[in-house]
């Protein structure tokens, strides 16, 4: 927890800096948050310099949930410190909807708000988009801690791929791959035209699939240039794709990556659905893309890019818009909601229940004919033509049945707090998929300011549950996690 806390320190160093430059009047409050911070985890390491380093299965789960409580509630500190945020509930909002890469905000002008919180804003994203434990797994062996407990914590999903023998090697490659990908899109957008603040600060967003931006439209502001908004696609793509197959690429490994049947099932989804979106937005007359751009008839390039935009936005969970697509005909509302819980690639930065998911729970349900008819054969799921084990079968949709339970219960308790019924679905499925944009009166071109403060913190929960994959979380609310065996 101090290790976590002293990198989130750092980080607010920098967004210090970057208000220093931009001489915005936030300077000192946030300086004075990173100090807090820093000083708050060398006491706990410096108060814990004793205790045996042992991390196992059990440590491992309650240092990555409540190391993201730390870090959300350190985080929150140059909101308040600064006055941007002055709201001690809001802003845990913020932050926790940042470190999840969700995306939702309370903000109703967000351009009016210091460059250095901004930068600090989209910092967060970028932070929790490979994971904090990642990140800090690649220093822990300085001290002697082991990491192997904390990866499997952070990505408990169903794909168990290493790139190398040890873990830390693992997270320090991950990192330079998203380091890089960040560091391309900055470069891009800005020769696309963007400004370099807010091409940095997207690119932040993008490579996390966050979704926070600093203008009100969100990239809408660039409607009238194509090129950043493809170029935004891409990154989005690549962001939603699982990291691994990043790096088996750079290798040379390409073969690798188009064999890849999870990769090939996310490029069909995305291929499919874009079609089926375009040709609704293309034929429909009335449908309007923004205020300056109220129809899109007969204009074939402008209806194609608003729906692969939007689609690969929705299920890679980035949560960025181009405009309202909850006006887009009751079709495409009920087409985006659905696509909130397809989710991206396992080993990628999104969010929801995952591609690779969805592709074994078919494939057990049509097994399960044949099943049926040969009640004594032995019919395994296979996924890149390896056999499935049958634990790895049973996780997967136990995740599933948890995943859209809680999606009820989520909205239930919305709406037991007086939120209508779309918006209650709406905000249940986005803050569960970490989304972001929802609907009713968290639409896209509105925020979840509106939502009562009780409402915010269980949208939090919500969050962080998605983030981490249900199991992390909800296993520390079991009683016999915590007895002694």
């Amino acid at each position: 927890m101090g290790l976590l806390l002293l990198c989130n320190g750092a980080f607010m160093l920098l967004a210090a800096l970057v208000s220093g430059i931009y001489s915005d009047g936030a300077t000192l409050p946030i300086s004075l948050a990173s100090i807090t911070t820093m000083f708050t985890g060398t006491f706990a390491m410096f108060y814990t310099r004793d205790h045996k380093k042992e991390v196992k299965r059990k440590e491992g789960y309650i240092i990555v949930t409540f190391g993201w409580l730390v870090m959300s509630i350190s985080g929150m500190l140059p909101y308040l410190f600064s006055g941007a945020i002055p709201s001690v509930t809001n802003a845990f909002f913020e932050t926790v909807s940042g470190y999840t890469t969700t995306g939702a905000s309370i903000l109703d002008d967000i351009e009016v708000l210091p460059k250095g919180i901004l930068f600090w804003r989209s910092l967060t994203h970028w932070i929790g988009g490979m994971g904090i434990i990642v990140l800090a797994i690649a220093i822990l062996p300085l001290l002697g801690i082991g990491g192997m407990q904390l990866f499997a914590a952070e990505a408990p999903g169903p794909n168990a791929d290493k790139l190398h023998p040890r873990i830390t090697d693992t997270a320090k490659r991950l990192w330079f791959i998203y380091l890089g990908y960040t560091l391309a899109e900055t470069l891009l957008l800005k020769i696309a035209g963007m400004s370099f603040f807010d091409a940095i600060n997207h690119s932040l967003a993008t490579l996390s699939t966050g979704g926070f931006s600093t203008k009100n439209l969100s990239m809408a502001y660039w409607n009238d240039q194509p090129l950043i908004q493809y170029i935004v696609i891409l990154f989005m793509f690549l962001a939603g794709s699982n990291f691994v197959l990043s790096y088996f690429a750079f290798k040379g490994k390409v073969q690798r990556v188009l064999r890849d049947e999870e990769f090939k099932f996310y490029a069909i989804f995305i291929l499919t659905f874009t079609i089926i979106a375009a040709i609704v937005i293309f034929l429909k007359a009335d449908v309007p893309i923004t205020e300056y751009h109220p129809k899109v008839l007969g204009d074939g390039e402008s209806s194609f890019r608003h729906a692969l935009f939007q689609v690969i936005s929705v299920i890679t969970t980035t949560g960025f818009v181009t405009a309202d697509f909850t006006n887009w005909t009751p079709f495409l509302t009920v087409f985006f909601f659905g696509l909130m819980f397809l989710g991206g690639s396992a080993g990628s930065t999104s969010g929801g229940i995952k591609v690779m998911r969805h592709v074994l729970i078919i494939k057990n349900g049509l097994l399960e004919f044949k099943r049926t008819l040969h009640p004594s054969a032995v019919i395994p799921v296979r996924y890149n033509g390896k056999t499935v084990k049958e634990h790895i079968v049973y996780n997967i949709i136990a995740f599933f049945v948890l995943y859209m339970l809680l999606f009820i219960i989520g909205a239930m308790v919305l709406g037991a707090l007086g939120v209508d019924f779309v918006t209650a679905i709406g905000g249940s499925a986005s803050s569960l998929g970490n989304v972001g944009p929802a609907f009713g009166s968290l639409n896209p071109v509105s925020n979840f300011n509106g939502l009562p403060d009780l409402g915010k913190w269980w949208c939090g929960f919500l969050m962080l549950a998605g983030r981490l994959e249900l199991f992390t979380v909800l296993i520390l609310l079991t009683p016999y996690f915590w007895k002694r065996t």
